[in-house]
């Protein structure tokens, strides 16, 4: 099992998501031997996960049932255990398309916190990229290399316990993009620099608060960093619903329309005086879900 290569069947050791409903959900290890609880009754993993198709519609012993589905970065997004507040897909998906990931690409992380985002950059730059990952806290450097091993990608990325904006990437001139989620960017920016190669490349800094992102745009500035925009996501969920119409009156000159009789024993009805026809619409929230923070992207220029 790898969160960069899809497979078909479950194994023991593997990690595996059991989907119960949209906004229920758990990862689960896959032991032999091994139960998993769930309100639908017990999973037993031997006889209900070893040797089954990812996606598979397992019944539990209280005659319930759920799926048990092939672990993504979307779904671990979801499912992860929070060590640091997180990026979403919402913000991921703009970071990897900003900052222009593709496979092979060489990317500096800090911090790496709960592998959130870490996650979306190995399954972009598989099967040939690579991802130094620098995370200051040491407990929290050495979880994420143990889940980066167990989840099949720990080939894939270097893991360092330093503070970057003293000791910097531990690596120089091999970036193609850098990415910065620390409390201070701008103390970082200078080594995001080094760490980029000669011909140029992409770097992004989250931050939740303006006034972080305006001394990052002076330091960017400073560093010669060129194309400073800085965006925000919000997301708005429409609700579907279905609403009814009034056909407009076309008056008595209007032909009369037929309704036919499906029971065949009278004249058939008259045509309804107020029609009306059924369709979808959506409708907006009153209100948006809260900020999250700011993405300011750049451009190091080549040379």
């Amino acid at each position: 099992m790898s969160f960069v290569e899809y497979s078909e069947l479950i194994k023991e050791g593997d990690v595996a998501i059991i989907y119960l409903g949209h906004e229920s959900m758990m990862p689960v290890r896959v032991q032999k031997g091994a139960q998993t609880q769930t309100r639908y009754g017990v999973i037993r993993h031997s006889t209900d996960l070893v040797g089954q198709r990812f996606g598979s519609k397992v019944t539990c012993s209280k005659g319930g049932w759920v799926y048990v589905l092939h672990p993504t970065p979307e779904l671990w997004t979801l499912n992860l255990p929070h060590r640091t507040q997180i990026l979403y897909t919402t913000d991921i998906a703009n970071i990897t398309m900003m900052l222009e990931l593709k496979p092979g690409s060489f990317v500096c992380e800090s911090g790496t916190g709960s592998g959130s985002l870490s996650h979306a950059i190995l399954r972009t730059i598989a099967p040939t990229g690579h991802l130094h990952t620098v995370e200051f806290h040491q407990q929290r450097a050495e979880k994420a290399g143990e889940e980066f091993r167990d989840h099949g990608v720990g080939h894939l990325v270097t893991v360092r316990n330093q503070d970057v904006c003293k000791e910097g990437f531990g690596v120089t001139g091999v970036a193609d993009a850098v990415f910065l989620d620390i409390p201070s960017p701008w103390e970082a920016v200078c080594h995001a620099r080094a760490a980029m190669k000669k011909q140029g490349g992409r770097v992004c800094s989250f931050s939740p608060c303006i006034e972080q992102v305006q001394r990052t745009c002076e330091a960017l500035g400073e560093e010669g960093f060129e194309d400073i925009s800085t965006l925000e996501v919000l997301l708005k969920v429409h609700d579907v619903r279905t609403v009814s119409l009034p056909l407009p009156d076309f008056g008595t000159d209007a032909p009369p329309k037929i309704l036919s009789d499906p029971t065949g024993e009278g004249p058939p009805p008259a045509a309804p005086s107020n029609a009306s026809v059924f369709c979808k619409t959506t409708t907006a929230p009153r209100e948006m879900p809260g900020h999250t923070g700011y993405l300011t992207f750049a451009t190091k220029p080549r040379g």
